[in-house]
């Protein structure tokens, strides 16, 4: 990010109040962690995940 001073000139402190404004924005936020997954629903889900192919539909429903 590039920034001109077009009219006035600003002082020592405005400078370092805008620059610390701009990297207060820029800062990346830590994405926050996904919520824990119950039991229960990883117990209906099967281990593998289904893959499209021939016969697909039928080991779907096939036990593992």
């Amino acid at each position: 990010m590039f920034f001109r001073v077009v009219r006035g000139v600003p002082t020592a402190e405005e400078l370092a109040a805008l620059v610390g404004v701009l990297f207060q924005r820029s800062r990346v936020v830590p994405a926050a962690e996904a919520p824990a997954r119950s039991r229960w629903r990883e117990s209906g889900l099967p281990a593998i995940t289904p893959r499209p192919g021939p016969g697909a539909w039928r080991a779907s429903a096939l036990p593992r």
